[in-house]
Order: structure tokens, then C-alpha cells, then sequence
């Protein structure tokens, strides 16, 4: 049934499509748009500050080179700083600003005993950027698998501003010492991350700068006419992350809830809902929601509301109080063929006569959720009949300690009188009679206790 009303539900939802982006756009033409701040569920901004090392790929003039050939990895020097802010505008895509500082240098100095080493120089550059960034965790789905790494991807636009500050020219060499020129270019990078706190995170990043317009060459001299005004840079740098918002998780890893799978199960709680109201506790053919009157007895007809059918309102169905009618001029063999007793007379035998009763478990002296019609069948008869009292007469079963029973009986007698009472019955017309054990039936029988662990009714 879950299925059948999901697979409906969805097919509804899906032929309402085309009609529901158009409803849509027309809303959203007409309201201001909702900023990524107000729904996010996760940290939006991210402060990162590095520490690293810059290395001019090239050009570089003839006698001058960055790194140490005779180092195994080049000779590791931290030349470089960044500080960057970024912003996600969701999940997965976001922006930055970043802000840097090189200082290139030659690594070994050229000398008599080392004829192998660079020609000095120095150069101070300074870059700001502007780059799109993708959370490569998220849009692969696979941040709860990663656990605390992550990975992010970053690329856009870099300006710089670079200007030598060796002031030693060489051989005739034009000085260019402290000579800026702007050069523009654009970035590329990976940046795998570890989380260390809830917040904090350390982060490795590796990125290439390619410059289209440098007329410098990275020792600080002009670039040769051949190199066509390029110039290639690589960083690699190691930091601190800090998410910043008021989310106690940083934002990179924040688990954020699947929004489909929200709304499937919001869906199914729907259809949890329709069912239950859908339901008919009393089997009378009218759903819950709809059954004014959620006790019927099984097999008497009901109106659309779910009422017994009761059209002289004398508190028994039409439907029983035909068949009852029947019943007793059948048993009764002095009654005339032509007469039927009257509706009062018939309701009074028919609840003296012990068809009226509610039953009890074990020991208990409240009744069994299964037979409280007869608790209704009572109110609904002492409302119609305002002037009549009854006696209340509990029974019990020969079980256990005869002294014992005859309080169990007295207090089923009591509970149902205080029901009664609680249903706007005055207690002056309600008699409690402790009538105590029903040795009617076969005592060792299980199920013959079961009819005479009850409370009867008696109009007097």
C-alpha cells in the first residue's frame, strides 16, 4: 500500500513539472532572492593563512637559476606567504581572494670554487587573485568516506606586481632595481586538507601561476625577445584553515542533509499520515478521520459519519433492535404473534437480561480495550433516559481467594461507575452491587472464565 501511494504521489508531482517551473519563475521574477546565507546549513566563509616556497619555472637569463643542482630537492626555502578568504555559494562551489608575497633569490651564489652556482639576484612580487573554488569531496560525494581529508580545486585570475632589488648590474646589463611592472596571468592548484578540530583544518597547496604579459625575467633582468612575454611560477605552500559561522563544524566537512532524500521521507511520512487516517478501527466501513462514532458494533449499518443507524433515538441501533425484537418473542412462548413489546420495555430486557456487559482481564479491574461498547451502549442510554437508575454488578471468576474476588468485583463495579461518571452520569444513579464470583461456568475452563470476569447492568 506505501508503495502504491508513493509511486502515485510521485507521478502526480512529476506531471505538475512543467507547469510548476513556470508557477515558480514567476515567483521568483516577483520576491527578492534569498541570500545562500539564510538556508545554508554549514559555514559559509573560510580564512586561510599559509607559509611556503615560490620558484620562478622560467625564464630566467642566461648565468641565473633558481634552484641548488646540487641539492636533492632543489634546497627547500620558505620564500613565500598568503592570506585568502573564501566564500562558498554552496556545497561544493565557492570563490577567494587571496593575497601574496614572493621574494625570489638564487639558492647558491657563482664564485671561483663554485663555478656551478647562479648569478645573485632578488625580486619582490606581490600577487592578488580572484579564483573560483569546488569542493572536489562534496561534488564527488564522498566527504563522510573521506572522513577528516579533503580535497579542494582551485583556478581564476592573479595579478602581480613585480620589481627587482638587486642593484649590481652585470656586464652592461640594463638595471632594472626597483622597477615595478604589473603582470596579469592566471592560477591553477589542488589543495588537499586534513581536519584537526571542529573547526580548523591543515591544508597543503600546490598551485602554477602562467603570466601572459612579463617582461621581467624571474632574476630581475628584461626576458629575452624569444620568450613571447610568459612567465610560469610554482608554489607549493603548507597552512591553517579556520571556518568561520555560526555552525560548530568547519564548512568543508559539515555533514549537510540530503535535500532529495529529505523530501522522500517527508513524502513518506505523508503517506504514513493518509493511512492512519485512512484506517477504520471499528470495521464499520467509514474511515477514522471521517467516523464520528469510532466504536460501532461490527456488522450494524452507519451512516456516512460512521453512527449507528438509530432513527426512534432510543439508544439502540435499528439494525440490533429489529433482531432483538425478534429474538425475545421467539423465547418468549406467552407473547402474542401481534405484539412486540414496546422500544422502553425492550431495552430494558435486553440490558437486565445481561446482553449488556463489559469484560475484564485477569485481576484487573479496568476493562479490556475490546469491550467498552458496552460502557457506550450505558451513557448513550441513561442521556435518553434521564429519569432511570441502574445498579452496576461486578463478577468474577472462582480463581484464587473467594474474599479476594469479591473486592475484585466491587472495584470493576467502581471503575465503571466512575467512567460513567466521568461521561456526565450524576453518581446518584449509578448503584454499585459487588456480586462477587459467577460459578455459572466450568471453573478449570480458561476460556469460560473469560464470560464471567465482567460487570453487568441492571435498570431499576
Amino acid at each position: 500500500m506505501k508503495r502504491i501511494l508513493l509511486v502515485i504521489t510521485l507521478a502526480l508531482l512529476t506531471s505538475n513539472s512543467s507547469f510548476a517551473q513556470r508557477k515558480q519563475r514567476t515567483e521568483e521574477e516577483l520576491q527578492p532572492l534569498v541570500k545562500a546565507k539564510d538556508t545554508a546549513t554549514f559555514n559559509l566563509w573560510t580564512i586561510e593563512l599559509s607559509l611556503g616556497q615560490s620558484k620562478g619555472v622560467r625564464p630566467y637569463t642566461p648565468g641565473y637559476f633558481s634552484s641548488n643542482a646540487n641539492s636533492e630537492l632543489g634546497s627547500i626555502k620558505a620564500n613565500n606567504i598568503s592570506l585568502a578568504f573564501r566564500y562558498m555559494l554552496s556545497s561544493k562551489f565557492g570563490f577567494k581572494f587571496d593575497l601574496s608575497s614572493d621574494r625570489l633569490k638564487n639558492s647558491t651564489y657563482y664564485s671561483a670554487q663554485n663555478t656551478e652556482g647562479s648569478l645573485p639576484f632578488d625580486l619582490q612580487q606581490y600577487r592578488f587573485g580572484i579564483q573560483g573554488v569546488v569542493n572536489a569531496s562534496r561534488l564527488f560525494g564522498v566527504v563522510e568516506q573521506f572522513n577528516r581529508f579533503g580535497l579542494l580545486f582551485h583556478g581564476g585570475l592573479s595579478y602581480a606586481r613585480v620589481t627587482p632589488k638587486y642593484d649590481s648590474p652585470v656586464y652592461g646589463e640594463v638595471d632594472n632595481y626597483n622597477k615595478t611592472e604589473n603582470n596579469m596571468g592566471i592560477i591553477f592548484g589542488i589543495t588537499p586538507e586534513i581536519r584537526i578540530t571542529k573547526r580548523t583544518g591543515l591544508m597543503f597547496d600546490i598551485s602554477m601561476i602562467s603570466n601572459f604579459r612579463q617582461h621581467f625575467a624571474w632574476d630581475g633582468h628584461y626576458s629575452e625577445a624569444q620568450n613571447n612575454l610568459a612567465g610560469q611560477m610554482l608554489n607549493g605552500s603548507l597552512g591553517l584553515t579556520y571556518s568561520l559561522g555560526k555552525f560548530a563544524d568547519h564548512g568543508d566537512w559539515a555533514i549537510i542533509p540530503n535535500k532529495k532524500l529529505q523530501e522522500v521521507e517527508d513524502l513518506r511520512k505523508r503517506i504514513d499520515e493518509i493511512e492512519t487516517l485512512m484506517n477504520d478501527t471499528d470495521k464499520d466501513g467509514v474511515p477514522d478521520y471521517l467516523d464520528v462514532e469510532n466504536n460501532s458494533i461490527a456488522g450494524v449499518a452507519v451512516d456516512t459519519k460512521g453512527r449507528m443507524v438509530d432513527l426512534n433515538n432510543n439508544g439502540i441501533p435499528d439494525e440490533m433492535e429489529a433482531t432483538l425484537a425478534r429474538s425475545f418473542a421467539s423465547k418468549d412462548s406467552v407473547a402474542k404473534a401481534n405484539e412486540t413489546p414496546s422500544n422502553s420495555a425492550l431495552v430494558t430486557r435486553f440490558i437486565n437480561d445481561g446482553y449488556i456487559a463489559t469484560f475484564f482481564d485477569t485481576n484487573k479491574s479496568k476493562p479490556t480495550n475490546v469491550s467498552t461498547e458496552g460502557i457506550d451502549f450505558m451513557l448513550t442510554y441513561l442521556r435518553n433516559n434521564p429519569t432511570a437508575s441502574i445498579d452496576i454488578i461486578g463478577h468474577a471468576d472462582e480463581t484464587g481467594d473467594s474474599v479476594k474476588n469479591v473486592k475484585l468485583s466491587n472495584d470493576r463495579a467502581v471503575s465503571v461507575k466512575n467512567i460513567l461518571i466521568k461521561g456526565g452520569i450524576s453518581a446518584d444513579r449509578l448503584n454499585v452491587v459487588p456480586a462477587g464470583e459467577d460459578s455459572s461456568v466450568d471453573s478449570t475452563s480458561a476460556e469460560a472464565n473469560t464470560l464471567v470476569r465482567r460487570v453487568t447492568f441492571k435498570v431499576k
